[in-house]
């Protein structure tokens, strides 16, 4: 069984709209267990049980919000044991061209520089699913497809 963390920083609620979208496709894999939950409880050693990792955020002056980097930073204690982990980001914005993929893409960075796995997709939102506002059902389809995808390379690598 690959265990896979959703964690997310929402303060209007709609990254937790998103990340919810993302568990419920995450949760249709079979073999994944998943945990969804606010960023602020999850501490960064905490990350080292899950083989699976997706970590969303509001977009703040196009990167993620600090709450989000805090978890970034303090993992720093922990570099090289995420190493072969898989990892995803997704975001939201208040507007088209809001700052979702700059902020998504720094989410990886940091996975990256981890050594995580990160699953991209061919179709949809390349880079990990994206919401403008309140995620209408185009962000939360994909938010689903997104959770699936990152769930099943978890459970075919770790599971």
């Amino acid at each position: 069984m690959a265990k896979i963390l959703i964690a997310y920083y929402s303060r209007s609620g709609n990254t937790k709209k998103l990340a919810e979208a993302v568990r419920q496709g995450a949760a249709a894999v079979a073999g994944a267990e998943v945990i969804c939950k606010a960023v602020g409880d999850v501490q960064a050693k905490d990350l080292l049980d899950y083989d699976g990792i997706m970590i969303g955020s509001p977009v703040y002056y196009g990167s993620m919000a600090w709450e989000v980097k805090k978890l970034f930073d303090e993992s720093v204690a922990f570099h090289g044991k995420l190493s072969g982990k898989v990892g995803g980001a997704f975001s939201t914005s208040a507007n088209l061209a809001g700052g979702n993929e700059t902020t998504i893409l720094d989410i990886l960075n940091a996975m990256l520089i981890h050594g995580m796995v990160i699953r991209g997709c061919a179709t949809g939102d390349h880079y990990g699913a994206v919401g403008i506002n309140d995620p209408d059902k185009r962000a939360t389809d994909q938010g689903a497809m997104f959770g699936k995808l990152v769930a099943e390379l978890a459970v075919k690598l770790h599971g």
